[in-house]
């Protein structure tokens, strides 16, 4: 499963993502089966737009069986929350 939360950022986003996954809530965007070649293209397009426009921010995460927790996450932007390891789990450290 893939997930990208986006948060005060420009329509085009929207559109761009709406025609790869789906929308189930404002700016939250699922795929369940998106492959890694399809996940990267669309970070790709995410990070060019995000640092020619720099607004709002963007949290992509999926599955990744080798990583901390068994899960990725990527980020652009500003949040108020820093994600940290903690030996082996993701724990949400707030600023």
């Amino acid at each position: 499963m893939t997930v990208v939360v986006t948060v005060n950022v420009e329509a085009r986003y929207r559109g761009f993502l709406a025609s790869a996954m789906l929308e189930i809530a404002p700016g939250v965007y699922t795929s369940p089966q998106m492959t890694s070649g399809i996940r990267e293209r669309i970070w790709d397009v995410l990070s060019r737009w995000y640092y020619e426009l720099g607004r709002g921010s963007i949290v992509m995460t999926w599955r990744d069986p080798a990583a901390v927790g068994e899960q990725r996450i990527r980020t652009l932007g500003e949040s108020p929350k820093e994600i940290v390891d903690a030996d082996g789990i993701y724990l949400v450290k707030y600023q």
